[in-house]
């Protein structure tokens, strides 16, 4: 295991540690309301580091909303406030009406290299957090055999996880995620590391999953083109401090080809906005 996925292990163990377990099923309300939430932190150097401005922000129940922007403008930070694993420094953020205050289930957060257990086979990771929550052993089982279904798992439910490709990794994480049927879902760039054509194809799984399902998703992103075959909206996020520059709907019609003309037009009209900002900021794209 690599040193940036073991620190993505241990970084997901934390969530899994502070996380209220619970069997309550999801929320109907899954809206999202921030509200002026800032983060500033403070190097182990003692230098003050302004990582997110103070930042206002509505996302409905079942909308699919894309941050997109460069490295270190603020998105994951962002990100990590809404699943809980980081305090504010200033603001609020409320989750179906209710303050978040910590992390829980009903708000689960995907890495971008899966952070799966290297000690544990397909079926055991993705029956990990249902064993959390207190499924029986016969409940876990039937959960993730329609997971394994889901996402085309047949026949690798007892690989080890070093056996498996990038792509076929990031399908056993989303089938953990989905299988203990979170009302949102907070994906960190789930799929940067994957190849072009791995990367599409997933692209496709996770949009038809959402139209079944339709959680309430955040997705963080610098690809221009991801967000826009994603997003129902994408939000601009400045260079640090981070804060919402401009914001993009797309309306095009779902499931979305790549090769759309309004998509490449889209892309290209969100492109040169980032590629103004950048400017703006002086720094390099």
């Amino acid at each position: 295991m690599s040193v940036s996925q073991s620190l993505s292990v241990n970084k997901f163990m934390g969530w899994l540690r502070t996380t209220t377990m619970t069997t309550v099923s999801p929320p109907q309300d899954a809206s999202l309301k921030i509200e002026g939430i800032s983060k500033t932190f403070v190097s182990q150097q003692g230098k003050v580091v302004h990582a997110l401005a103070p930042t206002t922000l509505a996302v409905s129940t079942g909308e699919f909303v894309c941050f997109l922007g460069p490295s270190g403008c603020g998105k994951s930070t962002l990100l990590s406030l809404i699943a809980g694993l980081e305090q504010p420094s200033s603001g609020q953020i409320k989750f179906g009406q209710q303050p978040i205050q910590g992390t829980n289930t009903d708000r689960v957060l995907l890495f971008q290299d899966g952070a799966l257990f290297p000690w544990l086979d397909v079926q055991g990771n993705i029956e990990f957090g249902l064993r959390q929550i207190g499924k029986s052993k016969e409940e876990r089982a039937e959960i993730a055999h329609k997971w394994l279904e889901r996402m085309n798992l047949i026949g690798f439910e007892h690989h080890n996880i070093h056996q498996l490709s990038g792509g076929m990794r990031q399908r056993v994480a989303i089938a953990r995620a989905f299988a203990i049927n979170p009302a949102m879902l907070l994906m960190d760039e789930p799929f940067a590391a994957l190849d072009a054509m791995t990367r599409d194809r997933l692209h496709h799984e996770l949009e038809h999953l959402w139209a079944s399902t339709r959680k309430t998703v955040i997705f963080v992103t610098h690809n221009v083109r991801e967000a826009v075959a994603l997003g129902d909206r994408v939000m601009v996020f400045s260079p640090r401090p981070g804060r919402i520059v401009a914001e993009f709907k797309v309306d095009l019609p779902r499931p979305r080809s790549l090769e759309n003309v309004a998509l490449v037009e889209k892309t290209a009209e969100i492109m040169a906005v980032l590629q103004q900002i950048m400017a703006e900021g002086d720094e390099p794209l």
